[in-house]
């Protein structure tokens, strides 16, 4: 049981960091479906309640403190203001645990000025979405024969 908890927890702290650990971990730790699903929602979720309510104090301090005046746009910054354009929070949201962290999906939402409850709406149906397609998608690979044979140890 002890052995559990702790990989439990230690899966859900990787998931605060970083969206794919859970689906990727809970499969190597044999973790059920729903297992998956919830210590990975849970760890983005985490993260997003955090530093959604932290981001208007990260905004505020990190901008007069490290960046004063430096507005250069980037290839990354104009692909995340067309995703935007496009989009809107749906898009970022959606994008969040695939191609950028928890943490950095939530400040680049709150220094949009988006309302927190948006955000953890549309953070949190992203993360069970995504969540159930990597985790079914993983158990289903691992279930193949090729697979199976070659990762047991």
């Amino acid at each position: 049981m002890i052995d559990y908890v702790a990989t439990f927890l230690g899966i859900y702290l990787l998931c605060l960091f970083k969206f794919i650990a859970g689906p990727v971990l809970g499969a190597a730790a044999g973790f059920s479906v729903f297992e998956i699903e919830v210590v990975t929602v849970a760890g983005m979720m985490t993260s997003v309640v955090a530093f959604t309510y932290l981001g208007d104090w990260i905004k505020k301090t990190w901008t007069i403190k490290i960046r004063k005046n430096n507005r250069r746009f980037t290839s990354r910054t104009r692909n995340i203001i067309k995703i935007w354009q496009k989009f809107g929070v749906y898009g970022i949201a959606a994008l969040t645990p695939i191609f950028l962290t928890p943490i950095g999906g939530t400040i680049l939402l709150t220094s949009f000025g988006i309302p927190k409850r948006k955000i953890l709406t549309s953070m949190f149906v992203s993360a069970v979405i995504w969540a159930l397609f990597f985790a079914v998608s993983i158990k289903e690979i691992l279930r193949i024969p090729f697979f199976n044979t070659y990762l047991t140890f």
